[in-house]
């Protein structure tokens, strides 16, 4: 499994102008390796789930693999 950090890359790189909602989301996990990492007293579970409530707009067959990337992160 890669690291949180590593798709929130790959989601930045694919997604050149990102929901103004999921910006903070997509920056807090660039600091994050696993589930069990936190950012100030936000945990990782809920940056992930909130980054993904708010990436709607995301949309395509490499969005599908990111999100779902990010959701076995939560399993």
């Amino acid at each position: 499994m890669r690291t949180i950090r590593d798709i929130a890359a790959d989601i930045e790189r694919c997604w050149p102008k990102p929901y103004f909602g999921a910006v903070p989301y997509l920056q807090a996990m660039r600091s994050l390796e696993t589930v069990n990492d936190s950012f100030g007293w936000d945990s990782a579970d809920s940056i992930i789930r909130y980054a993904l409530g708010n990436m709607q707009t995301f949309r395509g067959p490499e969005a599908r693999k990111l999100k779902e990337e990010l959701k076995q992160h939560l399993s």
